[in-house]
Order: structure tokens, then C-alpha cells, then sequence
């Protein structure tokens, strides 16, 4: 994650900072109870469950080149946990994801060859198969939304190649994120998490599985007491779904979103800040044909408040295709309630993205205005071939932006079209710099804009008026 956990796997060889496979964060230290004992039921809870963790094994041919003899398959090892006594394992996307041949390690030595089943990128979790001889021992999940800071937890797995190493410690947080991906919701752990450790399970006191352990913070490889897992109530849905369809299935909206940061709440007098600011509706998605713009702010989804940006994919994705929900928004200050049928997350992902259209020469075209920090232009196809602005782009162009000013730390960039001010749209620079006047007569304290890439992708940003 960090983008994606499979380019966590890859940064493994880089030195300049060590990572469990999956994940490092640049993030301060923290001290760890690693010395600590612990409950007495550690030992116990342990003993319990340790036959049903395993070490992942695979193999990835590679062709021999310049040589009469076949090169070695690397052999990279991580963990998992039988779920299933027929033969279901879970593990990490990232442990497998590159692999030809899989084999799955028993506790007691035993080597099973394994199929996959299903992989999910986005929460680096995957599902595989084998078919043992008599039925082995599995554990189940409990609910991770039970635990508290504090609470003891176990986890085991196969460190740097130590197969079967039991590690205890406590949760640190809850709800992490580590920006890796759309649904961070990390279990943060003071437990001894390492190398191989990759996919095994982080049990609480009752053997039950809470998390599945996936990335670390070290500068060294090994463990500084800040490990993640991702909550069983984030994996249990995904591992149903891929063992049921070998493939995810999750609930899409059809919009893009932003954070509401203070100034945006300001401008759009919400207060608090609060919910997932739509700054672009897909036009084959859910969300259109149900009535939801940009600049709707979304509250509440299904029944459930949506407090932060983040909040909103992780809801939308545990719902079912198909559901009918109730989507509460904030438009101009008022609140109102859409309908949607929710869509399919992957469907929409295949749909193809039209191409650019291609640059064919450029003409410059005078500025006409200057105000905040921005020099402006009406639109003309000069100036859409010079930036290679789509023709469904309208407003008034950005020509120039001044290195010193509020617009400039904002990013905002030659090339780059307003399409709307305070929720209005905009026809020239004149009808701009009107809107602008008016804003200030008011005793606003910045202006919304909604800005266009060359490309058509839509944000908002806050830009104050001082």
C-alpha cells in the first residue's frame, strides 16, 4: 500500500529503509513492552491455536539466460492461518502475489501444495487451498471492534524464517492510518512483528483471529514495537467474498472525494467539519442518475455518519451491489436525502477512460485579469490547445500563477480551469472578478472554487480573499 502493498513488497530491497514485507511508515518510535510477560494466559491461548498458523513457501521460476542450467526459484517465506479444517488458508496479497508455485507449512513439518483461491489487492489480503489428508485445525475470527487500548495480543507466525514464533504485546491504537490505501483502519500492536511475519494472525486472549499482520515501522528490518494488522471486520468480508466468487465485490458510488478541511467548511458554512466533499461524479456511475452533484457534502451513508473523508469508501465498499441506499448530503447549507442503487466497485474500474484530445499547435492569447494571485484568461481554442484542455472543460483559464502567493501553495497551475465560484458557475474573467467583489462585500473570509484539470478532473479548493 503506500499506493499499493505490493509496492511495500518491492521496498524491501531497498536499504535505505527496511520493511516487513509489506509496509514502512516514516514515523516517530515508539518504546515497547516487548520485555514485559504478559497475562499468564498467553501460554494457554498458544498452545491452543499455534496448529492452525502456517509458513508460506513460494517459488517463482525464472528463465535461465546465458546458461545450459536452469536458474533456482527464489524462495521467499511469510505466514497464514487455516480458517477452514478442509483446507482454507488466509495470508497476505503481497506474501503470494508474485509467485508460480505456493506450498503451505503445518506446525508439524507437513508440506502442502496450495492453489489460490482469490487476491484483493486493496486490503493485501489472499485466500488459498489445500487438500490435506485428514481435517486440520482452524480458528476463527473474532471482532476486532471489541478491542481496547491496552489489550493484550498474540501474535505468531514465521519470523525471518522461525516458523511457529509466538510474539505478545498490547494494542497501541486503533482506526491507524498509514495512508497505504482506500481503507486503512490498521490495529496499531506493540507485538514482535518481523520479517515473515506477513500474513499471520494477531489473536486476543480468547484464540481468536483480530487481525491479520501486514506491515511495519522499522529503520532496521526487525521489530521497533510498531506493527499493523488489518481488523478482522475489515478482512472478514473480503474473505468471504473471495470464497465465495474468488474475486471482491464491492458496493461503488461514482464520485470523487476530498476532504472537508476547515476552510472548505467555512466556505460551504458546515460546521463542524464534517463528511466526504464530492468533487466529481462519474458519469456511468451510481451517483449521477441518483441526483448527487459536486460540491455535495456527504453526511451520512445507509444509516451510517461518515465524520471524515475516509470513512465514506470504507462504508460504501462493505455494502451490497445492488442496495438501495439512503445518502445524506449538504448542499448550499441544507441538508437533503438520494436515493442511490449502488453499483459494482470493480465494474467500474474496467470501464475505460477516453483519451486526451491530442495537442495540434499553440497560440498564446493576452491575459485579460489578474486577481489573487492568479493571471486568468477567457477560454478560447488557443488556449485549450495550448494546455490541451478537453472541450467539455468550461469556465475561465489560468494562464499564470504567482510564485508567492495563497493560489500558488494551493498548486494551483497554468493550465488549470475555474468552472465554478461559491457553488456558481463562471462565464468570463469579468463575471469572476464580480462574484469575487461580491464575496468580500459579504465578509467571507475565502471563496470555493471548483477547478478543472486539463484533463477534466474536477476539485475544490478554499482560496482566501485577503
Amino acid at each position: 500500500m503506500l499506493g499499493t502493498l505490493a509496492q511495500f513488497a518491492r521496498q524491501i530491497r531497498q536499504p535505505a529503509l527496511a520493511v516487513v514485507a509489506a509496509a514502512a511508515v516514516a514515523l516517530p518510535a515508539l518504546s515497547t513492552s516487548a520485555a514485559a510477560r504478559g497475562p499468564d494466559t498467553i501460554a494457554d491461548t498458544a498452545e491452543k491455536v499455534i496448529d492452525a498458523v502456517v509458513n508460506i513457501s513460494t517459488s517463482q521460476k525464472v528463465e535461465a539466460r546465458n546458461s545450459p542450467l536452469p536458474q533456482l526459484p527464489n524462495d521467499p517465506l511469510g505466514s497464514g492461518f487455516i480458517i477452514d479444517p478442509s483446507g482454507i488458508v488466509v495470508t497476505n496479497n503481497h506474501v503470494i502475489s508474485e509467485a508460480d508455485e505456493i506450498t503451505v507449512i503445518l506446525n508439524d513439518g507437513s508440506r502442502l501444495k496450495a492453489e489460490l483461491i482469490g487476491k484483493d489487492q486493496k486490503t493485501d489480503l489472499a485466500l488459498l487451498r489445500v487438500k490435506p489428508d485428514k481435517p486440520l485445525k482452524a480458528v476463527k475470527f473474532g471482532d476486532s471492534e471489541k478491542l481496547r487500548l491496552g489489550e493484550w495480543v498474540i501474535a505468531i507466525g514465521n519470523p525471518f524464517s522461525l516458523g511457529g514464533s509466538v510474539s505478545a504485546g498490547i494494542v497501541s491504537a486503533r482506526n491507524r492510518d498509514i495512508n497505504s490505501g482506500p481503507y486503512d483502519n490498521y490495529i496499531q500492536t506493540d507485538a514482535a512483528i518481523n520479517r515473515g511475519n506477513s500474513g499471520g494472525p494477531l489473536f486476543n486472549l480468547d484464540g481468536e483471529v483480530v487481525g491479520i499482520n501486514t506491515a511495519i515501522i522499522s529503520p532496521s528490518g526487525g521489530s521497533i514495537g510498531i506493527g499493523f494488522a488489518v481488523p478482522s471486520k475489515t478482512a472478514m468480508p473480503v474473505i468471504d467474498q473471495l470464497k465465495q466468487f474468488g474475486e471482491t465485490r464491492r458496493g461503488w458510488l461514482g464520485v470523487r472525494i476530498q476532504q472537508v478541511t476547515d476552510e472548505i467548511a467555512e466556505s460551504l458554512k458546515i460546521a463542524p467539519p464534517r463528511g466526504a466533499l464530492v468533487a466529481g461524479i462519474d458519469d456511468r456511475g451510481p451517483a449521477k442518475p441518483a441526483g448527487i452533484e459536486p460540491g455535495d457534502v456527504i453526511v451520512k451513508f445507509d444509516g451510517k455518519d461518515i465524520k471524515e473523508m475516509r470513512d465514506l469508501p470504507r462504508v460504501v465498499a462493505d455494502t451490497p451491489v445492488g442496495k438501495q441506499v439512503p445518502v445524506v448530503v449538504i448542499r448550499k447549507g441544507k441538508e437533503d436525502t438520494k436515493t442511490v442503487t449502488l453499483g459494482r466497485l470493480e465494474d467500474g474500474e474496467k470501464v475505460a477512460v477516453a483519451a486526451a484530445p491530442k495537442d495540434d499547435g499553440t497560440t498564446d492569447k493576452p491575459v485579460v485579469k489578474k486577481t489573487l494571485g492568479l493571471e486568468l484568461a477567457n477560454m478560447s481554442d488557443d488556449l485549450r490547445r495550448r494546455y490541451k484542455i478537453k472541450d467539455t472543460v468550461k469556465g475561465v483559464v489560468i494562464t499564470g500563477v504567482d510564485a508567492n502567493s495563497p493560489a500558488s501553495d494551493k498548486r494551483l497551475t497554468p493550465g488549470d480551469v475555474i468552472v465554478e465560484i461559491a457553488q456558481e458557475a463562471v462565464a468570463d474573467t469579468g463575471d469572476l472578478q464580480t462574484k469575487i467583489d461580491k464575496l468580500k462585500k459579504d465578509g467571507r473570509k475565502s471563496a470555493l472554487l471548483l477547478v478543472a484539470g486539463a484533463d477534466g478532473e474536477l476539485r475544490f479548493i478554499a482560496l482566501g480573499l485577503q
